[in-house]
């Protein structure tokens, strides 16, 4: 299992197009990796299970279990899932797929830098993703 560096210079020598080339099932698996990272950081086993289909999505439900912040998250998880279905189903030889890796790369990266930050910034996202500011005010 990779460190969160480890992630970050992995994920950035794709970006840079440095080092080996990548796959959707490797960047399915980073952001797996960075949601472990998180989950043990607060003390848990991350889940072996699946939610529709995916071990990245359960164990982004059960990341969020008990930090409502950590749903900042939830829709890169779905982006990254997304990808992962759009290459899995394309034609290998299609010109797309460069331009599709590219940005689950991107995504997967948002993923690895946000949870690195919020594993550091317990606060991270209360206020990124949400307008809890202006429920604050009194009107």
């Amino acid at each position: 299992m990779r460190s969160l560096a480890e992630l970050e210079t992995r994920l950035e020598s794709i970006i840079v197009g440095e080092g080996e080339k990548t796959s959707a099932g490797e960047l399915l698996k980073c952001g797996e990796e960075i949601l472990e990272r998180w989950i043990e950081a607060k003390e848990g086993n991350p889940t072996t299970d699946k939610y529709e289909g995916f071990r990245l999505l359960a164990l982004q439900r059960q990341g969020a279990r008990g930090d409502a912040s950590f749903n900042a998250c939830r829709e890169t998880c779905r982006e990254l899932v997304y990808h992962f279905n759009l290459l899995s189903n394309m034609n290998s030889n299609s010109k797309d797929t460069t331009s599709c890796l590219q940005m689950m790369t991107l995504v997967t990266n948002h993923l690895v830098l946000f949870v690195g930050g919020k594993i550091q910034q317990a606060g991270l996202g209360e206020f990124c993703c949400s307008a809890k500011p202006l429920h604050e005010k009194e009107l």
